[in-house]
């Protein structure tokens, strides 16, 4: 046994991101995302399996808090990630389509996944989060998917791409609402509502300014500026900027942090090409290569399905159904009012079926802040998983018979594969 309380860490996030890295490479190899794998080997070390963290030479750590935290950093820094790689002249220009579907693929499955859940005896401020985590959704993986399929530019991918920045705008604003709301209690009067709403819009309309019009000049004579541009300046400054306003969102908004490094991202993805690059290259090192894997892996680490007796079953089927049909229904329905037609619109609704990463954020928000129980919890994430893992080849199947197009080339895709 160590005195030193670093030793037991060393060990144990060693282990994670080796694990992290032979799982996903072993997803890749099976045509699936890489988060999937990382997502199943968590599931594997954590208490339903093989309860890694309190295994042998970690159980004295106490590792459990530190390995959350540092997943937290994860989810900050995804979402930062996210934000950067949207053109926003894209989410300006987007169609009628783009948003009647990114809307309506949002409101339909929250609106009929929190009734079901209430339905199963669950509190209504429960019930509303689960439906706000699986109306998001991630298109990296249906992204993928049309570029290997060389379909990527046609109507309906462009189309999936322009309705994911609806959709991520969105789904960020809805869990800031759930949380801002329920704040874990779910008791509100309408003095406290009016008080929530007055923060979230005074925190809105600064943190937009400043992340819109104050950020991209400050970054770009920052960038200009050798004293402070030099030796990754740029990117310390992105990441600090970033990091403050997702504290700012937390504390003075009562919203999610992730809104704030969420707006952060977006305002930056406007500052000049080279410095954009350097803010992307060294926040991906950052995320990808260490935060983002603990993240993805720490969701199993928390996660004990052996807690998920016969009688959440029905629960967790009648999730799984619903989230695959109500993202298909609600997407293909404003599909069709933006112009499509049936066949068009039943693709880009299933492109929109995974939740991915994006989803796995939502849901850690709300068992971090105690609102989901080891019942819903794991209910949720099984719904996740089995999103993201039928999305491929539920997508190679509606595109048979596509004719592929020889300009494809890779896109920015709204989340990590």
């Amino acid at each position: 046994m160590h005195d030193n309380p670093v030793v037991p860490l060393l060990l144990a996030i060693s282990l994670i991101l080796c694990a992290a890295r032979l799982a996903g490479a072993a997803a890749r190899r099976l045509g699936q995302p890489r988060v999937l794998g990382e997502l199943l080997i968590g599931v594997a070390l954590g208490p339903t399996l093989v309860n890694l963290l309190h295994w042998g030479p970690l159980a004295a750590g106490h590792l459990d808090a530190t390995i959350k935290e540092l997943a937290e950093l994860g989810v900050l820094v995804l979402m930062f990630n996210i934000a950067l790689e949207i053109q926003p002249r894209e989410l300006m220009a987007v169609g009628r389509t783009a948003v009647y579907a990114g809307i309506l693929g949002a409101v339909v499955p929250l609106g009929v996944i929190a009734l079901l859940t209430w339905g199963f005896g669950f509190p209504t401020h429960v019930a509303v989060l689960a439906g706000v985590v699986l109306s998001a959704n991630s298109t990296s993986i249906s992204a993928q998917t049309l570029l290997e399929l060389g379909v990527l530019r046609t109507k309906e991918g462009n189309a999936m791409l322009a309705t994911a920045l609806v959709d991520d705008v969105l789904a960020i604003t809805l869990v800031s609402i759930a949380v801002a709301l329920t704040g874990g209690t779910g008791e509100v009067t309408w003095l406290g509502l009016a008080w929530v709403v007055l923060r979230m819009i005074l925190f809105f309309a600064g943190a937009g300014f400043v992340a819109w019009v104050v950020l991209p000049r400050l970054m770009n004579w920052i960038h200009l500026t050798p004293e402070f541009g030099q030796l990754y300046g740029v990117p310390v400054f992105a990441l600090m900027f970033a990091l403050f306003l997702g504290w700012s969102a937390e504390t003075l908004g009562g919203v999610a942090a992730i809104s704030g490094t969420f707006l952060a991202g977006f305002g930056l993805s406007r500052i000049n090409a080279r410095a954009k690059h350097e803010v992307e290259q060294a926040s991906a090192y950052v995320s990808y290569a260490f935060l983002v894997p603990i993240f993805f892996v720490s969701i199993g680490l928390v996660t004990d399905f052996a807690q998920l007796g016969l009688s959440s079953l029905p629960y967790a089927g009648l999730l799984i159904l619903a989230s695959v049909v109500t993202k298909v229904v609600g997407t293909g329905a404003g599909a069709l009012l933006g112009g499509f037609n049936r066949v068009e619109a039943l693709r880009l609704g299933v492109c929109m079926i995974s939740r991915g990463e994006v989803g796995l954020i939502m849901a850690s928000i709300g068992l971090a802040r105690g609102i989901f129980d080891d019942q819903v919890f794991p209910s949720l994430l099984l719904a996740i998983l089995v999103s993201t893992l039928v999305t491929p080849p539920l997508v190679r199947l509606v595109f048979r018979g596509v004719i592929p197009e020889d300009s494809a080339e890779p896109a920015p895709a709204t989340g990590s594969s």
